[in-house]
């Protein structure tokens, strides 16, 4: 009797830590489905609740802080409002969340995921709800995310969420922050050569000063200049 109590104790050992990997295996199943139906959950939510951004909550976490004043849509120049637009989406009044046709060429042209693919509203629901880190498996959440939120969400809500969330400085979130910070001024007061400036420090804020501007800055700044007074019909979404 004695011989086979090492063999009963190995059992139960070996039982033990398949229970214990049942554990974890739930417990990652679990999180992981929260992680996928979260946002389809916020979305919806946040036609009414100011949301932050991934990156301000990784600020906080890392006790760094952030500076972020939330402003209405119709409380930013349209000048902002414009030069985001034009510079960053250009046909954000027109398409469904996804440009399929820029994304088709840019995936054939580079043959990976790139941000020149990227919409507003893709952008957004990343800013909300991802990872800024470049990969196909962000890249393939975004999609769905991107359509769903421009389901919910008007053309109006997207961008006022955008320009509340987008990284424009160090820890600074939103134009009306980038505004106070760079200029001294409420978002409200910007010129559109400073909303372009402004536009123009997308999407690498740490290395593009809108105060400094490197000669290839400028040269973008210029053209989002007569982008902006060549807007028209490519921002009519964005009237009240």
């Amino acid at each position: 009797m004695a011989e086979g109590k090492p063999a009963a104790s190995d059992e139960e050992a070996a039982a033990v830590r398949r229970s214990g990997w049942r554990i974890w295996l739930r417990r990652l199943s679990v999180a992981a489905a929260v992680a996928v139906v979260l946002p389809f959950i916020l979305t919806p939510l946040y036609l009414f609740v100011r949301p932050v951004s991934t990156l301000m909550v990784w600020d906080l976490m890392t006790l760094q802080g952030y500076s972020r004043t939330w402003v209405d849509l119709d409380d930013i120049a349209p000048s902002m409002k414009q030069a985001v637009v034009m510079s960053e989406d250009g046909q954000f009044c027109f398409h469904d969340g996804v440009d399929w046709a820029q994304l088709r060429s840019v995936l054939s042209r580079d043959g990976g995921p790139n941000r020149g693919a990227s919409t507003i509203t893709m952008q957004t629901v990343k800013n909300v709800f991802l990872w800024p880190s470049r990969s196909y498996i962000r890249k393939g959440l975004e999609i769905p995310l991107a359509l769903y939120a421009d389901l919910v969400w008007s053309k109006r809500r997207t961008l006022e969420i955008y320009l509340n969330i987008a990284e424009l400085g160090p820890n600074v979130y939103g134009v009306e922050a980038a505004a106070q910070y760079y200029y001294k001024k409420p978002a409200s007061k910007l010129s559109r050569r400073e909303a372009a400036l402004i536009a123009a420090a997308l999407p690498n804020p740490a290395v593009r000063n809108p105060l400094k501007p490197s000669r290839a800055q400028r040269t973008l700044s210029r053209i989002i200049e007569r982008r902006v007074g060549q807007s028209g019909a490519y921002v009519e979404c964005l009237k009240p």
